[in-house]
Formats: C-alpha cells, structure tokens, sequence
C-alpha cells in the first residue's frame, strides 16, 4: 500500500529535478551536448523521422525537443488548415524519450558535439531561455523551420556561424518534392495527398543548405562540418542508440490511391463507352465529374490563396480541378447546352494539356494514381463535345 504514494513521490521528485535543471545552466565537467537523430515511423507525421538536442550534465540527462504542438490549443485544426499551427520547445527526461522512440521501432542515432565548457555553456543557457513560456512558441514551416532546421540554426546562432559544411556524398540535385517523396511510397494516399495539395513551389532545386529540413540530412551534414576557425570536427563522436528492427509492412493494393482512383477512370470510360453505343448522355456522371473536380479545386484554390501556407501556392493541379466546375456543375444538368458550356468544355480540355506540359517540363510534378482519372476526364470531355456537336449540331 505504501508502494504507490512512495512511486509517485519519486516520480515527482524526478520531474521537479528536470525542470529545475532545465532552468538552470551550470554544467559539469563532463557534460556532453548532442544531436539526436530518429528514423521514421509508420504514421505520415512520422515519416520524414525527427531531431532533438540531448544535454548530459552532473546526474541528469534530458532532452529537448523542437517538435512539440498542443491538440487541445484554441482552434487548433482551423490553424492548421490556415498554415498558422504554432510548434514549441519542451523538454524531458533522456530516459523517456528514448523508450517512446524504440516503443515505436523508431532508430536513434547520436551525434556528440565537439564543443568548449563555454561553448557548451551558451548552448545549454540558448536552449533553456528557449523553453521558458514566453519563448518557446515558435511558427512552425516544414520546409524552413521545424525540428531538424532547429539544430542547424540553433547551433549556428550559438556558435556565431562558425560552422563550415561539406556536401555529403549522397547528396544529388533534387527539388523539394523530389525529397519528400524519397521519403513516403509512392502509391500510398500521403504520397498522394502531399502531391495534390502542394504546388509548384517545392518543385525547385533545394539548395543543399535547404535539405536539412530533413532529420537525415541534419545527420549528414553535421558529420562532415568542422569550425571555420580551427577545422576541428563539429561531431566528435557518433554512437547508435538503437537501431529499428525490420518490419514487414502490409499495404492492400486494393485499397491504394492508384486502384480506388483507377477504378474511377474505368467506370468513367465504361458509362462514356455505353454513352457512345447509345447516343445518349448519362448527366449523374457529368455532375458527379463537375461538383468533385470542382470542390477539390476550390479547396486547392483557398490553401493557395486563403493560408499562410508556403508550399501551396503556384498549385497546378487547379487545370484539372477546376475550381469553377462547382459552379457550372448546374450546366450539366440540362438537355440544351449553352453555346458559351460548350466552350467551357473546349478550355477544360486545354486545361489537361497545359497540366500534361507542366509536368513534362518539369514545372510541377504530379502523382501517377491521377493518371488513370485524367485519361478518363479527357476521353469525357471529348465525347461530350462530339454528342453535343451531333445532337445539337453546334458548329
């Protein structure tokens, strides 16, 4: 019966000794400062993996860790929608930390940095003013800043820029997209979310500075860096913590993006085929085409123009969700086209072409689960401009 309180009480103990250390920066001699590095997870979230910076001083070790958010913030999904989801610096304890991470078969890589007492000094003291409330709160941007940026720009802004980068040998020219689908299977609804919701912005080369927004390429370069001023190493030693167990993954092909979005296409060309044999014209399937292509576009439309996010302007899947199908969808309810409907029909199809150059040349790149659905789209529009040229005889 004494068991319980007596835990808790330890427990408490513990937690008011991190947080006093936490706020305090003295430092033992052998004190280490390190960057943490953690595979990916299964989650979509998870699978770009994570940074954190570890400080071992005296009996303590804890860790700090820029990718926190708080779900229970004040309208904390319509922020996110907006491009406006803050992130915070929290800290706890290195033993917790590591538990959750090889809970989830997640690895952990160690990087010790090779710093002086006072170097060590000024970045425990950065990281504890950090994580004070009135300064942890941080606007968190995928690309630019988030918790693998974080150890750069920290460690910079600490050691006065006094950090010299090597490329890695892996590194090849790639645009951001590029990176990020290195990272997520390619016929999987994330891949496929992440290709249609962002624009042609990621679609330019990544400076090599820039891939560390990846956790990976945080590890990479900070292995090869030395000091300016003395060439010494930045990294002076590199431990594995733990290193992720090979997991089979199941994925159900019948229920990916490429054959639920393929099986669309073909009912789309199989309605269109009986249209054809008929000569006549199924108008559930010409609205069901306009109000989906239509509401996907003016969601697009509204990330592009109506949010703070950086990644989703110059979104050129707007040429085949269209965002004014949604209101022209009402024309397809009609017998009698309108001449102007007709021409509208002409622009669409101009519209999948463009998107087809697009992707070509290279101005943004697409997901291949939509090529089914686009050949659909456009063997529909072609056959309702040819119906309605013969049944109309609109010239």
């Amino acid at each position: 019966m004494l068991m319980k309180p007596f835990l808790l009480l330890l427990a408490f103990l513990l937690l008011f000794s991190i947080s006093a250390t936490a706020q305090n920066p003295n430092l033992s001699e052998d004190a280490e400062i390190s960057v943490l590095t953690m595979g990916p997870g299964q989650l979509l979230n998870d699978s770009f993996g994570h940074s954190a910076f570890r400080v071992r001083t005296g009996t303590l070790d804890i860790v700090y860790n820029y990718g926190m958010f708080d779900f229970n913030a004040p309208n904390f999904y319509l922020n996110f929608a907006k491009g406006k989801l803050d992130y915070y610096l929290g800290y706890t304890s290195y033993e917790r930390f590591k538990a959750i991470y090889i809970s989830q078969n997640r690895s952990i890589k160690e990087q010790v940095l090779n710093l002086t007492k006072a170097q060590k000094r000024a970045l425990f003291s950065f990281l504890i003013n950090n994580a004070k409330e009135e300064n942890k709160i941080y606007a968190y941007d995928f690309f630019y800043d988030n918790c693998a940026t974080k150890m750069r720009d920290v460690a910079e802004a600490v050691l006065n820029s006094n950090i010299a980068y090597k490329t890695p040998k892996t590194y090849k020219a790639e645009s951001f997209r590029q990176l990020i689908n290195t990272n997520i299977y390619w016929n999987s609804w994330g891949h496929f979310g992440i290709n249609v919701a962002l624009g042609s912005v990621i679609d330019q080369k990544a400076e090599p500075r820039n891939y560390m927004f990846l956790p990976d390429y945080i590890f990479q370069f900070f292995d090869k860096a030395s000091f300016k001023d003395s060439g010494e190493p930045l990294v002076k030693e590199t431990n594995t913590i733990y290193e992720s167990k090979p997991e089979i993954t199941k994925s159900n092909f019948f229920l990916s993006p490429l054959f639920i979005i393929g099986l669309i296409g073909l009912c789309i060309l199989w309605v269109t085929y009986l249209d054809y044999k008929k000569q006549t014209r199924s108008k559930w399937l010409d609205v069901s085409i306009f109000a989906l292509t239509g509401s996907i576009g003016t969601l697009l439309f509204l990330l592009w123009f109506a949010t703070d996010h950086t990644a989703t302007a110059n979104n050129y899947n707007v040429l085949w969700a269209f965002p004014l199908n949604l209101i022209i969808s009402y024309q397809a309810t009609k017998t009698a086209p309108k001449l102007w409907y007709i021409g509208f029909l002409k622009l669409l199809i101009i519209l999948l072409c463009l998107m087809t150059l697009h992707w070509i040349i290279g101005v943004q790149g697409f997901s291949f689960a939509l090529i089914p659905f686009l050949i659909a789209l456009l063997f529909r529009y072609l056959y309702l401009l040819w119906f309605y040229k013969t049944s109309f005889s609109l010239q």
